[in-house]
């Protein structure tokens, strides 16, 4: 069986949305002939902890772990100052781990046999270790796979860099996807991105899109509708920058202020890692404060047992300058859930993909007429126990993780 290392900085017991894309190609790839090796950093202080998605690493799967070097993490009177100062790193704050991990990662190729690399951004340091690798030794094989974009990131978008550290990084971009042997993305549209703004011809260049892992809702029945005296909708992720809740909001508002809706009867939990003051401010201005409960971040695990325990699922994307070419990670384990979904999307990838799959319905993210209309229709079927659901389960189970696994062991085997 041939070895891979898969290089990824956020890994179990890190929590979050970033570590699932890892760890689930981790679980599966001994079943399509490759053994994962893998190199990641030591849990120090990081953020996030769910120590329940270690259960996905194989028995004898070696992990290798260096100190983080994260600037954010620091305690006591360097919280802050090394808050502002990690701001300032190019590309991000795993720059340090990636340039003292640099000798480690050279010795386990070596004393591991490996012939094949993985990196995974972000962290975009990921690729960088890769692109050092790959200088030191040129006859490894190297894939770098983008969960998100890099320069052309909405949120850095949002947010432009000054033109110093724009060219740097773009610089960094193209010397990564034109060394690297093969290249992956989550999205059709991202990879177009990538090929335009790097003038490539993308012959090396895959489509690997996020997905759910059946075995995570094992012993979980999907199949039996929730009986909830208040109809139950929940978000889980995050909310930040431009995915903001506030259009959602104010069509929920205005519903309740218009008698279209008896407040009394919905309840809606938000599942994630938040501001919870700030959060719980913005709610009770709107005056929904008795319709929502801030549950905060729970276990990968738990998170799943309350999406089956929704009646509806909320999904919500910001819109603005290349909206269009991601998914939101979550949207695939709603997928699986068999609960319908509110969608407040931009138009793109995730919009279309919400129609394709037939798992919900979809309003534009600012069209607030429109997700107070679709609010109204799952609100009065519920009302009816008419809220039925019906979808696609040949395009759902295409995202199936091990399914996927099996699409990177072909870029694999390609290499």
């Amino acid at each position: 069986m041939k070895k891979v290392l898969i290089i990824a900085n956020q890994f179990p017991p890190m929590g979050g949305s970033g570590v699932q894309r890892s760890v689930k190609f981790v679980k599966h790839l001994r079943s399509f002939g490759y053994e994962p090796v893998v190199f990641t950093r030591e849990e120090g202080n990081m953020p996030l902890k769910d120590e329940t998605l270690l259960k996905d690493v194989p028995e004898g799967v070696r992990i290798y772990r260096t100190k983080p070097w994260e600037l954010p993490e620091m305690k006591g009177i360097f919280r802050i100052p090394g808050k502002v100062l990690g701001k300032f790193v190019i590309p991000d704050t795993a720059r340090f781990w990636m340039e003292f991990s640099k000798k480690k990662a050279l010795e386990i190729i070596k004393a591991e046999g490996i012939n094949i690399i993985y990196t995974t951004s972000a962290p975009y340091s990921d690729h960088l270790l890769g692109l050092y690798i790959k200088k030191k030794m040129p006859g490894i094989k190297w894939a770098a796979d983008f969960r998100d974009e890099w320069t052309n990131n909405p949120y850095i978008l949002d947010s432009p860099y000054g033109s110093v550290r724009t060219k740097k990084e773009k610089t960094m971009e193209h010397t990564v996807v034109t060394t690297a042997d093969m290249l992956i993305t989550n999205t059709p549209v991202m990879r177009e991105n990538f090929i335009k703004n790097n003038g490539i011809k993308g012959d090396n260049f895959f489509v690997i899109p996020n997905g759910y892992d059946e075995e995570d809702f094992k012993d979980m029945d999907v199949m039996h509708k929730p009986c909830n005296d208040r109809m139950t909708m929940v978000y889980t992720g995050a909310l930040y920058g431009r995915r903001r809740p506030d259009t959602f909001f104010e069509a929920l508002k205005q519903l309740i202020s218009q008698g279209d809706i008896d407040k009394s009867r919905i309840l809606i939990k938000l599942i994630g890692n938040y501001h919870r003051d700030k959060l719980q401010a913005q709610i009770d201005s709107y005056g929904l404060t008795d319709s929502f409960d801030i549950v905060g971040y729970v276990p990968h695990n738990v998170c799943i047992s309350h999406q089956i325990g929704a009646d509806i699922l909320v999904l919500i994307e910001g819109s603005g300058r290349g909206a269009d070419a991601f998914y939101t990670g979550k949207i695939f384990e709603y997928m699986n859930t068999n609960r319908p979904v509110l969608a407040i999307l931009p138009k793109g990838c995730a919009a279309d993909l919400v129609r394709e799959s037939r798992i919900g319905i979809v309003a534009d993210t600012d069209d607030v007429s429109a997700i107070k209309e679709n609010i109204k229709l799952y609100y009065d079927k519920w009302c009816k126990g008419t809220l039925d659901f019906e979808p696609d389960r040949n395009v759902i189970e295409g995202f199936e993780r091990k399914r996927l696994t099996e699409k990177l062991a072909e870029v694999f085997d390609k290499m």
